[in-house]
């Protein structure tokens, strides 16, 4: 049987929290539970559990989205906290060997950091994927571990975007385009 690996992606005030600087809101809020209960079985498994999550710093005008969406998840502030439970979870389990926290400042949660490197370092063939946004970070970190090779599965009941339209797109690109399992 492969080595799996949860990418917990982007799942923050910023982007989940009804006052949240990009915010899914209801659709975002609503996958909390499926989440958290997703990660801890991961955790507790002992299954490599990665929170991949989105830095920006402020005034960064020359990241590429600096153009097209408002100032998020930005060092030092409560917005890139991980949102709810989710927190709690980490919190709790932050310390063991199979959680490893990692910034990102792409989309994919691959570009420019090392979870290619740590993935290979443990033999991990197979990524799940939680999160948010369905058709922006995850859509591109499910891309990505495409190109590499790695076996894709998304749990439908625990990703969410702002745009319903580009969410259930995504879903139909994860599986007809990346082959990926939808769980």
């Amino acid at each position: 049987m492969s080595k799996k690996a949860l990418i917990n992606i982007d799942y923050t005030n910023d982007f989940v929290a009804d006052d949240g600087a990009l915010t899914c809101g209801k659709p975002g809020q609503e996958i909390e539970e499926a989440l958290v209960d997703i990660t801890k079985g991961f955790i507790k498994q002992g299954d490599y559990t990665v929170f991949a999550i989105d830095l920006h710093d402020k005034g960064d005008h020359l990241h590429p989205e600096s153009t097209l969406f408002p100032p998020h998840n930005i060092r030092g502030t409560a917005g890139r906290d991980l949102y709810g439970k989710l927190n709690d979870e980490y919190e709790t389990n932050k310390n063991l060997p199979n959680v490893h926290y990692m910034d990102k400042t792409r989309y994919s949660a691959f570009a420019g950091t090392e979870l290619h490197i740590k993935l290979r370092e443990r033999d991990i063939k197979d990524v799940y994927l939680v999160g948010v946004c369905s058709d922006i970070c995850i859509l591109h970190t499910a891309m990505d571990a495409y190109n590499l090779g790695y076996n894709i599965f998304i749990y439908e009941n625990a990703i969410a975007s702002f745009n319903k339209t580009g969410h259930d797109w995504a879903l139909t690109h994860f599986k007809g385009v990346l082959g990926a399992t939808i769980l």
